[in-house]
C-alpha cells in the first residue's frame, strides 16, 4: 500500500489508541481497588450500554475480518459462519443471561459453585475459562498481523511480530490500569465505530449495483471463479462425507459456544438486576443481527468487487477481503477516496481487535485470580471471637489481593497468546474462534446448563463435565488436520492428526455431557437438595443475587 494508506491508518489508529488509554486513564483514578470494582465495573451500567459492550465484545476479527473472507472465497458455504454466530444469541437469550445473573458473582464458576463443592469446581471451570479465552486471544493476535502485513504493503515477518507484541502491550494496560469499566467504555465506543463503518461499506457495496442484491450475486459468482456454484452449498463442505461433518461440527459449536464463553458471561455481572441483563441481550441481538446480516453484503461484495483470486492472492485465508474492498470501493489504489476509505477500515479493524482483546483478558485474568488463585491459595484462618470489626477489614485486603494477582494473570495471558498468535498467523480468523466456541461448548455450556437445570448433579459430575469436554476438544485439535496434515496446518511439514475434523465439536460436545451424567451417576455422592433448592429460587427469582 502507498505512504498515505499507512499514514493515514496510522494517525487514525493513534487517535482511537490516544482516547481508549485517556478512557483508561480517567477510569483508574476513581476506581478502590475493590475486586467487585475490577471485575464487573461497580454493576452500574444501564442495559443499552452493556449491550453495545455485550456487541462490541462479540463483534470481533474474526467477524469483520474472518466471515467476510470466507464468504468472499466460499459463497454460501462461508455464511454458515453469520448465521451460527447469530442464532447462538436464542441460547444466551433463553437459557443463560437471567440466570447467570441470579447465581454467579463474577465469573462461570460462580454460577457451578452455588450448589458444589467449591475448590475442584472452581479449579475445573477456571482451567476451562483460561483455555477458551486463550484459544480466542489467538484468533485476534492473527488478524492484527494480518492488517499490518496489507498497510505496511508485504508479508514482513517482523513487523506482523511487532504488531502482535504491540497489541498483546496495549491490552495488559487496559485490563491492569482499568478493568471491567474502562474495557466496558473501550468496547461501546469500538461497537459504534464498527457498526459505522460496516454500515458505510454496505451502503456503498449496495450503491455500486444500484441496489440491485442480484447483481450483486450474480457478479460474485462469476468473479469467484465456481459460477453458481459459489451460490450453492458445497463449496468449503461439500467435498465428502468428512466435510459434512465438519459442517455439521462446525455449526454445533457456533450455535452452543456463545453461552460458554467467559468474556460473554462476565457481561451480565455489570448489569444491577438479572432484568437488565436479559435487556443487555436483546439490546446486542439487535446490533449483533444487523451486523452479521452486512458481513454477508461485505462477504459477496469482496467476490464482485475485488475478485475472489485477488483476496486469495492477498491472504489465503481471506483475512484482507474488507481492506481491500473499502479501497475498490473508495476509488481504487493511489485515489483520494480510496485511501481514506481504507485507512478507516484499518483504523476500526485495529479498535476491534484490541477492545475485544481486552475483554478477553479481563475475563481470563479473573478466572486465574477468582477460582484458580483463590482455591489453591491456603485457606482463609479462623479470626478470633469477638472481633466482628476485623471482618471487613480482612476481606477487603484479600480481594486487593485477588485484584493484583488477576493484574499479574493478564500479563501473562497476553504473552503465551502473543507466543501462540506468531504461530498461527496464517489461519483464518474465523476458523480459530470456531475452535474456541467447540472447547467452549465442549468444556463450559454441559457444566453450565447441568447445574441450573439437573436436580441430582453433584460435584464430581461437574468436574468430570468439565475435563471429559475440554480435553478431548483440545486432544482432537491436536491431532486433527490443523495442526499436522495439511499445507495450510500450523506444522506442514509432519503429518500426525489421526482425527479427520477439523473442528472437534461433533465429537467433543456429547462427550462433555455425557461425562457429567456418568460422573454424577456413577459417584457415591448425593446432590445437596437444600443447596439445590436455594440456587433454583435464586436464579429464577433473584433473592439473594448479588
Amino acid at each position: 500500500m502507498s505512504g498515505d494508506h499507512q499514514t493515514l491508518a496510522l494517525l487514525l489508529f493513534s487517535a482511537f489508541v490516544a482516547v481508549t488509554l485517556g478512557i483508561t486513564t480517567w477510569v483508574s483514578r476513581d476506581r478502590h481497588g475493590s475486586a467487585e470494582e475490577f471485575y464487573t465495573g461497580g454493576r452500574l451500567f444501564s442495559p443499552m450500554e452493556n449491550g453495545f459492550a455485550i456487541a462490541g465484545d462479540y463483534m470481533s476479527a474474526a467477524s469483520f475480518l474472518g466471515i467476510s473472507g470466507l464468504i468472499a472465497l466460499f459463497g454460501y458455504d462461508g455464511m454458515l459462519y453469520s448465521v451460527g454466530f447469530l442464532v447462538a444469541w436464542l441460547v444466551v437469550l433463553l437459557l443463560v443471561a437471567e440466570l447467570v445473573r441470579n447465581c454467579g458473582r463474577f465469573t462461570l464458576a460462580d454460577v457451578v459453585a452455588t450448589r458444589m463443592r467449591e475448590r475442584p469446581v472452581r479449579i475445573a471451570a477456571g482451567t476451562s475459562s483460561v483455555a477458551v479465552s486463550v484459544l480466542y486471544l489467538v484468533a485476534q493476535m492473527v488478524g492484527a498481523g494480518s492488517l499490518v502485513a496489507l498497510l505496511l504493503g508485504g508479508t514482513s515477518e517482523a513487523a506482523r511480530a511487532w504488531t502482535v507484541i504491540g497489541v498483546g502491550a496495549l491490552m495488559v494496560v487496559y485490563v491492569t490500569l482499568g478493568g471491567m469499566r474502562a474495557t466496558t467504555w473501550i468496547q461501546i465506543v469500538k461497537a459504534v465505530l464498527l457498526m459505522a463503518g460496516t454500515v458505510a461499506l454496505t451502503v456503498l457495496v449496495l450503491l455500486r449495483f444500484h441496489g440491485d442484491f442480484n447483481a450483486l450475486l450474480t457478479t460474485a459468482a462469476e468473479r469467484s471463479g465456481h459460477g453458481q456454484g459459489f451460490l450453492s452449498p458445497g463449496l468449503a463442505y461439500g467435498g465428502g462425507w468428512t466435510a459434512r461433518f465438519d459442517f455439521i461440527s462446525l455449526g454445533l459449536a457456533l450455535v452452543l459456544g456463545t453461552a460458554g464463553l467467559p468474556h460473554i458471561l462476565s457481561r451480565f455481572y455489570t448489569v444491577p438486576t438479572a432484568r437488565a441483563a436479559r435487556r443487555s441481550v436483546v439490546w446486542s441481538i439487535g446490533l449483533i443481527g444487523s451486523f452479521y446480516l452486512m458481513t454477508i453484503v461485505l462477504g459477496l461484495g469482496a467476490a464482485a468487487v475485488v475478485g475472489t483470486d485477488e483476496v486469495r492472492a492477498s491472504s489465503a485465508a481471506g483475512n484482507t477481503a474488507v481492506p481491500l474492498l473499502a479501497l475498490d470501493l473508495g476509488g481504487g489504489a493511489g485515489s483520494t477516496g480510496g485511501t481514506v476509505l481504507f485507512a478507516v477500515v484499518a483504523a476500526i479493524a485495529f479498535a476491534t481487535i484490541l477492545a475485544v482483546v481486552a475483554g478477553i483478558t479481563l475475563a481470563s485474568s479473573a478466572s486465574v485470580a477468582h477460582d484458580l488463585y483463590a482455591s489453591l491459595k491456603k485457606p482463609r484462618p479462623e479470626f478470633p471471637a469477638g472481633s466482628p470489626a476485623d471482618f471487613p477489614a480482612a476481606l477487603d485486603t484479600e480481594a486487593r489481593g485477588e485484584v493484583a494477582v488477576a493484574r499479574f494473570a493478564a500479563a501473562g495471558i497476553g504473552a503465551v497468546a502473543i507466543a501462540l498468535g506468531l504461530l498461527a498467523r496464517d489461519l483464518n480468523v474465523a476458523f480459530l474462534v470456531g475452535l474456541a466456541f467447540a472447547v467452549a461448548a465442549s468444556a463450559n455450556l454441559p457444566v453450565l446448563l447441568y447445574s441450573l437445570f439437573w436436580r441430582n448433579f453433584t460435584t464430581r459430575g461437574a468436574v468430570w463435565s468439565v475435563y471429559g469436554g475440554l480435553v478431548p476438544a483440545v486432544l482432537l485439535v491436536v491431532f486433527s488436520p490443523v495442526v499436522s496434515g495439511s499445507p495450510e496446518a500450523l506444522f506442514p511439514g509432519v503429518d500426525f492428526h489421526v482425527f479427520p475434523l477439523q473442528n472437534p465439536g461433533l465429537v467433543s460436545i456429547p462427550l462433555g455431557f455425557l461425562a457429567g451424567w456418568i460422573g454424577t451417576v456413577l459417584g457415591r455422592e448425593r446432590a445437596d437438595e437444600a443447596k439445590h433448592a436455594e440456587s433454583e429460587v435464586r436464579s429464577l427469582t433473584g433473592a439473594g443475587a448479588v
